[in-house]
């Protein structure tokens, strides 16, 4: 997203990489004789698509247009922390001490983060920063969504919700400037990959991860969102790792392990 936004815009790029997804999954889905199922599941598809794929998407992309890949790669890692503040809300559940302290620990990591990180100087940091904590929100929704719901075939779940996302993202090119130039090789490949391999092929696993093992195993993508963003993006992009960052990176999933009571020995019983 580094890459391809500033080229093409958010909206371009989300259209782009949830339409590359959604093909290239109704490919796989025509080679393996599955069906949607869309009479019965289409809100479900509409709901999953919007929370989870096109609205999160969206908002990453906006702040990407800001924010360092680093840093919107460690404010991803917080959408448990809003799924433990959002579920408490809902289900009016009390949080525990350890629940509390490990809150205390996320907001003090993005603070750390934010207060330290060059891109936060930037004009327009401010909203960046708020769509991309917003995106994390998202992806809590859609997690206590799906928890209420009948379950869905995995596929089912990754097809559906990307052609969903498609639709719903759709009406925003209206909107959106016209791209000026022509992408170059670089970033028809930045998109290449976002639509086929980070949106089609990822959701394909996340969705039978989650089905197989459960949401507790399936949690660990999100410790190991900052490991690789951080290293993507001083790799490809020259960004800095500073003391801030791998601080920042620490505190913040020491709390996200605090607020799930997530442990690596989940992973070993599996």
């Amino acid at each position: 997203m580094r890459i391809a936004v500033p080229a093409l815009g958010p909206a371009w790029l989300i259209e782009l990489r949830v339409g590359l997804a959604a093909i290239f999954l109704a490919a796989v889905a025509l080679w393996q004789r599955r069906a949607l199922r869309l009479r019965h599941h289409w809100r479900h598809y509409l709901i999953l698509g919007g929370f989870n794929t096109g609205l999160p998407f969206l908002l990453f992309a906006f702040a990407a247009q800001t924010l360092s890949a680093s840093l919107l790669s460690i404010l991803n890692a917080t959408a448990p922390l809003w799924g433990t503040v959002i579920g408490a809300v809902v289900l009016r559940a009390r949080l525990d001490g350890k629940a509390m302290l490990g809150l205390a620990m996320g907001l003090a990591g993005v603070a750390l983060l934010t207060g330290f990180d060059e891109s936060t100087l930037r004009a327009g940091a401010g909203p960046a920063i708020a769509a991309a904590l917003g995106a994390a929100c998202c992806y809590a929704i859609a997690s206590i969504y799906a928890k209420s719901v009948e379950q869905v075939e995995p596929f089912a779940n990754a097809h559906g919700s990307m052609w969903a996302a498609t639709l719903l993202v759709a009406p925003l090119l209206l909107f959106a400037p016209p791209v000026a130039t022509i992408p170059d090789a670089g970033i028809t490949a930045a998109v290449a990959a976002l639509g086929i391999v980070c949106s089609g092929i990822a959701y394909l696993l996340y969705f039978r991860l989650v089905n197989d093992l459960g949401p507790a195993p399936a949690l660990t993508v999100t410790f190991l969102i900052p490991l690789f963003g951080v290293l993507w993006g001083h790799l490809f992009l020259g960004e800095a790792v500073g003391w801030h960052t791998l601080a920042g990176t620490v505190i913040v999933l020491t709390g996200t392990a605090l607020v799930t009571g997530f442990s690596p020995a989940v992973l070993l019983r599996k």
